[in-house]
C-alpha cells in the first residue's frame, strides 16, 4: 500500500509563550504543511496543564479549514467522557459541512489526570464512558431512528441528527490507543479506524506489535467486516536536519522542556528516565535522547529506516504521524517538514520510480538518438553559413540586386540633369 502521512499537535508549547501567537503558529505550520502536501493534521483537546493548549479541536479545525485546500483535518482526539454524546455528533456533522468532508472524528477518553479532576471524573471509569458515549454516537450517525440511551452520566431520549452528514455515509471515526487494550477492542468491535498514540510505549496490548491483533480478534467476535490495515494510524516523534549534527544542535531548543511537561503536568513517565548517564548540558541531553532509539533526530535516511522498521514491527499500516512538537525553534522546525516531504513521503509513495526510469532511458539512448540530433543541428549551421558566404562573394539575394540597379539608374539620372 501507498503510504500517507500527518501530523498530530497536541499542541506542545511551553509556558512563558504568548498563547495567541503559539496558537498561530499552529495555523501557521498547518498551511505550511497543506502546501507540502501532507494528507492530514490531527489537533487535540486538553483543558489544563497551561502546556497544551488547544481546549476545543472542533473550533480549530473550523478555523484551519479556511486557510487550506486539501489537508484532511482530524480531532486528535475529543475526550468523549467531557462531552454529551449527542451533542458531540452534532458538532462533528456540523464541522463535516463546513469541511466539505474533510474532517476526521478521532475519540478517546481523556489523557490528562488533572482535566478528569478538575470535571470530578473517576479515572477509573473514562474508558467505560468513553465506550458508552461512542456507541451512542455511532447509533446517530449510522441511522435515521431516535436513539435512546440512559446511563449514570448522560441520558439521550429520542435523539436523532437534525441533518445527515456531508460525508457518506458519515465522517471517518478512529479510537485513541496508547497503552491499555480498550483502542484496539473498541476499533475490532465497532469497525472503526485506530490510532495508535503509543509513541515510545514498546509493550502491552497497544504495542504496534499486537494492536491490530486485538483489532482483528474483536472485530471477528462481534461480526465486523475483516479489518483493514490501510486504516491504521501509527504515531512516531523525530526532528530532521541535513545532517545528525544539525539535528542535535536544532532540538536544543526545547527537548528538555518537553521531557519535563512529560514527567510533570502531563503525568507519563519522565523522558528523562529513559536517558543514562544525567547528561548536564543541552545538547549532552539530546545526543542522549537521540540514541535512545525510540526517536529520530537526524537526516531523512535515518527518518526512512525508523518508518521501515515501524512497518514490519507493525506488519503494515496506512498513515504516518510525526508527532508536533517544539524541540527546535519555528525556522528548524519548518526546515524538518521540507525535508520530511522532500525526502521522506515520496520514497514510500512511489513518486520516485519513474522520474528515475525516465531519466535512466533517456540517458542509455543517448548515443542512439543524440547522434541524429546532433548531425541535424551540425546541418542547419552549416546551412546558415553557406547562405552567409554567399551573401558575401556578392551574389546576394535578388531584391539586394534590385535595390542596386534602382540606385544606379537614379545616379545617372544625376549626371542628365
Amino acid at each position: 500500500m501507498s503510504l500517507r502521512f500527518g501530523v498530530f499537535f497536541a499542541p506542545f508549547h511551553p509556558v512563558g509563550q504568548n498563547p495567541t501567537l503559539a496558537l498561530e503558529y499552529d495555523l501557521e505550520r498547518t498551511v505550511e504543511l497543506d502546501r507540502l502536501g501532507f494528507d492530514e493534521v490531527w489537533f487535540g483537546e486538553h483543558h489544563s496543564g497551561g502546556y497544551e493548549l488547544i481546549g476545543c479541536p472542533e473550533i480549530f479545525i473550523a478555523a484551519a479549514a479556511e486557510r487550506t485546500k486539501h489537508i484532511r483535518l482530524g480531532t486528535g482526539v475529543v475526550s468523549l467522557p467531557y462531552h454529551h454524546p449527542w451533542l458531540v455528533a452534532d458538532r462533528i456533522c456540523l464541522l463535516d459541512h463546513l469541511t466539505r468532508g474533510r474532517v476526521i472524528f478521532g475519540t478517546g477518553p481523556g489523557a490528562l489526570p488533572t482535566d478528569a479532576y478538575i470535571m470530578g471524573i473517576d479515572p477509573v471509569e473514562q474508558r467505560r464512558m468513553m465506550e458508552e458515549s461512542l456507541e451512542a454516537i455511532l447509533a446517530l450517525f449510522r441511522g435515521d431512528e431516535p436513539v435512546s440511551r440512559q446511563t449514570d452520566w448522560f441520558t439521550l431520549r429520542e435523539g436523532r441528527l437534525q441533518m445527515r452528514p456531508y460525508s457518506k455515509p458519515h465522517p471517518e471515526v478512529a479510537v485513541a490507543a496508547m497503552v491499555s487494550p480498550s483502542g484496539p477492542r473498541l476499533a475490532g468491535i465497532h469497525g472503526v479506524s485506530l490510532l495508535s498514540l503509543s509513541m515510545s510505549v514498546a509493550d502491552g496490548f497497544a504495542a504496534i506489535g499486537k494492536a491490530w491483533g486485538v483489532v482483528e480478534e474483536m472485530a471477528k467476535k462481534h461480526g465486523q467486516p475483516q479489518p483493514d490495515r490501510d486504516t491504521w494510524r501509527v504515531l512516531g516523534t523525530m526532528h530532521l536536519a541535513e545532517t545528525k549534527d544539525q539535528a542535535i544542535e536544532d532540538c536544543t531548543h526545547g527537548l528538555e522542556d518537553f521531557a519535563n511537561y512529560f514527567g510533570g503536568g502531563a503525568g507519563f513517565v519522565p523522558l528523562a528516565n529513559q536517558v543514562d548517564g544525567g547528561p548536564s548540558s543541552p545538547r549532552e541531553y539530546v545526543e542522549a535522547y537521540a540514541e535512545s532509539g525510540n526517536v529520530v533526530i537526524g537526516t531523512p535516511a535515518d527518518a526512512i529506516a525508523y518508518i521501515e522498521g515501524l512497518l514490519d514491527q507493525s506488519g503494515g499500516f496506512g498513515t504516518f504521524l510525526m508527532l508536533g512538537h517544539d524541540w527546535a525553534g519555528p525556522a528548524a522546525t519548518m526546515s524538518s517538514y521540507r525535508l520530511f516531504a522532500r525526502e521522506v513521503m515520496p520514497h514510500f509513495q512511489g513518486q520516485l520510480a519513474a522520474p528515475r526510469t525516465s531519466h535512466e532511458w533517456a540517458t542509455g539512448k543517448r548515443a542512439e538518438i543524440f547522434g541524429r540530433a546532433g548531425q541535424a543541428i551540425m546541418q542547419a549551421v552549416q546551412s546558415h553559413v553557406a547562405e552567409q558566404d554567399q551573401s558575401a562573394t556578392g551574389n546576394g539575394a535578388p531584391g539586394d540586386q534590385a535595390a542596386a540597379g534602382s540606385g544606379s539608374e537614379r545616379a545617372g539620372a544625376g549626371k542628365d540633369e
